[in-house]
């Protein structure tokens, strides 16, 4: 017997879509196809919003037909087919305006125009039928646009279609469009970051914000024990004992934070995942334990961090980074105290740790970078209580502790970390990273070192100052807000609650970046920083790590 020829496989139908986001910009193509990454933006609603009031107008004419051709490469859900002069004609319909030449005539824009041409090609090779033209309709300007079907259209998307199933093959993300404009219209920009994209190349250029404001779905802490989260049609609904049960409307929740003994169901679990919920668990005792993960997809961005982050040189350049953003940050945070007062001790400890802080960005290995971390820790903890004024003295700080913290405000300063390490794990885990690799932390239980090496960026201003600030305003009271168990002092029921009340709020808070030079709430921050770290390792270096505190 004679060997066969094996045949080659044919590579996956793409979407008419995805063509049509292909034509409009690459970079958004491969983020969407390859790195399997989508946003529901409003214009993403309206355009679903507009489909279905044409549904609901249609005369019978209206016909919703999803075609595949594996020949031609091409599978595509068609808007509407109608007959015209015996001919059938796919039309498109479009929430915006048509382009308008030199002539102010209205015409197809270049995606539009690839799109309906290859509805067209479609039809032509799965139904066997000849397709004169497509027409788009733009409802915001009222206009019919029509786009001849000729031999030079079909060579146009075939050619598109090689094009596209050639970088969906690729392992390199492209470049950002040269027309910002594109951007603004962009649905992905929060993801692909375009702007800050630019910044990097161009140290001169003003970036325009194009990263959402806030994200203002609330954060559900479950904080009594033997609650029970469930879903009930588009709802969670929240049992506590001896209370009347809560709704709460799934589109309004961003994450939700099981504390203690508290419990949540399967259905509600699938729901959350479904709906993009973060789910978090924390202890009784105010110690994270784990996350509910719900990424899908994202392989290939998951592969670049493993390539990146097996590379000593670049986790060690990041490391230094990180630890002179969190040095400066813990330095500038002491000056403030400082300033008027002139203690010994925090004047003391800001000169020492200027000196180590110049050693840092020399460190030739992580296991030195190590040591100068820890001095660096020694001195500021070493004067953190120059920051507090008052005048209680089991409010005040001798030395850092934990497992368990064994004074109030370490037990203050362990929650804040707790639930720091939380928010940093739903956006590592939102961005679609993988939180066990990290680049200066070493793997250990519970604490998954990509999450531990954010969370130092954000220690002082999200859980240090917020610690000071209600310390120094006697917003604490010693036997009702906390527990003491022996030589362990834990947060009371009341006392975690006038914690995430404050450090949500603080979150709420807006910082502006001093890169970018545009304000973000807290929320906001933690997820850009983790996207501008993946950028470290897509081409687009410089910016992580420089949000230290003024």
């Amino acid at each position: 017997m004679h060997p066969t020829t094996p045949i080659a496989e044919a590579p996956p139908t793409l979407k008419v879509s995805a063509l049509h986001a292909f034509a409009y910009c690459p970079r958004l193509f491969y983020l969407e196809e390859v790195e399997e990454l989508y946003t529901q933006d409003a214009a993403v609603f309206a355009g679903r919003k507009l489909h279905e009031e044409l549904e609901e107008q249609e005369d019978g004419e209206w016909e919703d037909l999803f075609l595949e051709d594996v020949a031609l490469g091409l599978r595509g859900r068609v808007d509407a087919l109608r007959k015209r002069n015996g001919q059938v004609i796919p039309y498109e319909h479009k929430r915006g305006r048509a382009f308008r030449d030199e002539n102010n005539h209205p015409q197809a824009w270049e995606s539009d125009r690839l799109q309906i041409l290859a509805y067209a090609c479609l039809l032509e090779a799965a139904l066997a039928i000849t397709i004169p033209e497509g027409r788009i309709r733009y409802h915001a300007d009222n206009v019919l646009v029509r786009v001849p079907l000729e031999e030079a259209g079909r060579q146009w998307v075939k050619t598109a279609i090689a094009q596209a199933q050639q970088l969906r093959s690729s392992t390199a993300r492209p470049p950002v469009t040269d027309n910002e404009r594109l951007c603004t219209r962009c649905s992905l920009a929060p993801v692909c970051l375009p702007e800050e994209a630019r910044l990097a190349h161009d140290r001169h250029w003003q970036p325009v914000r194009l990263f959402p404001a806030d994200d203002d779905r609330q954060i559900v802490h479950i904080l009594e024990p033997g609650t029970r989260v469930g879903r009930t049609g588009e709802q969670l609904k929240v049992l506590r004992r001896e209370q009347d049960s809560e709704m709460i409307p799934a589109r309004q929740v961003g994450q939700v934070v099981l504390h203690s003994f508290s419990q949540i169901s399967t259905q509600a679990l699938h729901f959350c995942a479904d709906q993009a919920i973060g789910v978090h668990f924390v202890s009784g005792g105010g110690r994270y334990i784990g996350s509910f993960d719900t990424r899908q997809g994202s392989i290939q961005r998951r592969l670049g961090q493993y390539a990146a982050l097996t590379q000593p040189a670049l986790c060690l350049r990041l490391a230094r980074q990180l630890v002179v953003c969190r040095g400066k940050s813990q330095r500038k945070f002491l000056m403030r105290g400082n300033r008027g007062r002139n203690l010994p001790e925090l004047t003391g400890a800001i000169a020492q740790m200027k000196a180590v802080l110049k050693q840092v960005t020399l460190a030739e290995s992580v296991a030195s970078l190590l040591g100068l971390e820890g001095n660096l820790a020694a001195q500021y903890f070493g004067a953190f209580d120059g920051l507090l004024r008052t005048e209680v003295p089991a409010l005040r700080f001798s030395q850092r502790n934990r497992r368990p913290p064994k004074d109030r405000v370490n037990a203050l300063l362990s929650f804040g970390y707790a639930l720091l390490l939380k928010d940093v794990m739903n956006a590592v885990l939102a961005v679609g990273l993988e939180p066990a690799l990290g680049f200066y932390h070493q793997p250990r239980t519970q604490a998954p070192p990509l999450a531990l090496d954010l969370m130092e960026i954000f220690r002082v201003p999200l859980v240090d100052m917020v610690v000071v600030a209600s310390l120094n305003r006697g917003m604490w009271e010693v036997q009702e807000d906390f527990t003491v168990r022996g030589d362990q002092v834990w947060l009371s029921d009341l006392g975690r609650r006038k914690f995430v009340r404050l450090y949500e709020e603080r979150k709420a808070e807006s910082w502006k970046h001093p890169v970018l030079d545009y304000s973000l709430t807290y929320r906001r921050l933690l997820e850009l920083e983790v996207r501008l770290l993946e950028k470290e390792w897509t081409g687009e270096a410089g910016l992580f790590g420089q949000l230290v505190v003024r």
